[in-house]
């Protein structure tokens, strides 16, 4: 991990070359999903069995499956489960939107309608770990919006299972069904339907570059939540700031995988030392210190500011996923800040909390796209619908205006649909 300064960062950024674009991962994708589209269960099988190494004659979880998942999990993972839905559901509650009306004079009534998706797919990782937080995350805030149908998609073990973690997650944050189908071919099978799994209106969670650049091009034909990339964290920390707090926290990310990005921005020259000192003497403790040392290698970076003012200018610039303010009343800081997908305050507002427990959705922008998108949230699972009424009266005050418009525009049609109507009404 690197020791920089702001001017660095910045020749850093202009000579970086974007990854977005993997030419190669959407062609194998593509095939894939047109695969899929021909061949249903049988090009799932295929893929299924290729990529997982599991050879299966059916992907639907059975309530045996789920009974047996609930006898291998323990009591702490329960209780702490329950916790979790109980405080996410608390977050999410507030945010559904109602629909309303507005009464105009001469019998005009303008509204909205707000309505959830009927049907919905969640695409839970597998391979290096398993997520029952995602499955939370993404299932309660669809039940909240009054989604009807939610099936959750997710790779199988090389026991032919899904994760009995997952599995119990999913019954108590209300999923209605989960597929043993993972990868490109799982987005591929929610986007288009195939004999046995279920065509959805809406694909969301995160995954691998196969399921993002199968998001990506499944896109149109359903909706998805966002195109996930690598996960991020930044902490900005001054000298009031614990550097063992600090390094903790940007190790917490970088073990997520290799391309993970974990960034400390400072004022402080003796933090900054003192940080890097601690994210070697921890890694050497940690379970997946391989992951942690090429992401660091690669990713990460400690940035010295001239001052608070100018980390935040760097903040607003990398809107990072996961904003950690370990400042001074950090409080008084927030409103400075423009682009982040979550921000935590203080020492003790670690990034997990957020992941697992506190309540505010982790689905999170990635890779500068907080600066025009937002967290997952119950709105996602929610579509609106304009109402418009006009009695006689309104429209023929309204008519020649619209008419004026319309002509302007050069779609005469319009104009004659307001003019037939006027001039009926006249006679």
């Amino acid at each position: 991990m690197q020791i920089i300064t702001a001017n660095q960062l910045k020749k850093e950024k202009q000579t970086a070359v974007s990854l977005k674009n993997d030419v190669s991962i959407d062609q194998a994708v593509l095939e894939i999903i047109t695969d899929v589209q021909q061949n249903g269960d049988a090009a799932l099988v295929k893929y299924t069995e290729k990529f997982d190494d599991v050879k299966l004659d059916q992907f639907l979880v059975t309530e045996a499956e789920f009974e047996e998942a609930e006898k291998l999990v323990s009591n702490e993972f329960l209780t702490a489960i329950h916790q979790a839905k109980d405080n996410i559901t608390q977050f999410h509650q507030a945010q559904k939107e109602q629909s309303w009306f507005m009464n105009k004079e001469n019998d005009v009534m303008l509204g909205q309608k707000v309505t959830a998706i009927k049907k919905v797919g969640v695409y839970v990782p597998g391979g290096k770990a398993a997520y029952p937080s995602t499955v939370l995350m993404n299932v309660i805030p669809a039940k909240i919006a009054g989604v009807d149908s939610i099936s959750i998609v997710t790779p199988p073990q090389p026991d032919r299972k899904v994760n009995p973690n997952v599995l119990v997650a999913s019954r108590i944050a209300g999923a209605d069904r989960v597929y043993k189908i993972g990868g490109a071919q799982a987005i591929a099978a929610l986007a288009y339907g195939t004999e046995t799994i279920e065509k959805v209106a809406k694909i969301v969670g995160p995954g691998n570059a196969y399921v993002a650049s199968a998001k990506k091009l499944v896109y149109g034909d359903v909706a998805i939540d966002m195109i996930a990339g690598p996960s991020e964290i930044c902490v900005v920390a001054d000298e009031t700031a614990n550097a063992s707090f600090v390094a903790a926290d940007l190790l917490s990310q970088a073990e997520h995988d290799e391309q993970a990005i974990s960034i400390c921005i400072t004022t402080s020259n003796t933090l900054a030392e003192a940080v890097l000192e601690e994210i070697h003497k921890q890694t050497k403790q940690l379970e997946r210190k391989d992951i942690i040392q090429a992401s660091l290698k690669q990713n990460g970076r400690i940035i010295i500011a001239d001052h608070l003012a100018e980390a935040l200018e760097i903040v607003n610039e990398l809107a990072p996923e996961h904003l950690q303010l370990m400042i001074e009343n950090p409080l008084e800081q927030v409103n400075q800040i423009e682009n982040a997908g979550a921000i935590f305050l203080g020492n003790h507002s670690p990034e997990p909390l957020g992941d697992y427990y506190a309540g505010p959705n982790h689905t999170l922008p990635t890779s500068g796209t907080a600066k025009f998108s937002s967290p997952l949230g119950v709105y996602d699972f929610m579509k609106k619908s304009s109402i418009i009424h006009y009695s006689k009266e309104a429209l023929i005050e309204a008519a020649e205006h619209i008419i004026t418009l319309a002509n302007t525009e050069g779609l005469t049609a319009h104009a004659n649909a307001i003019r037939m109507r006027k001039d009926d009404t006249d006679a």
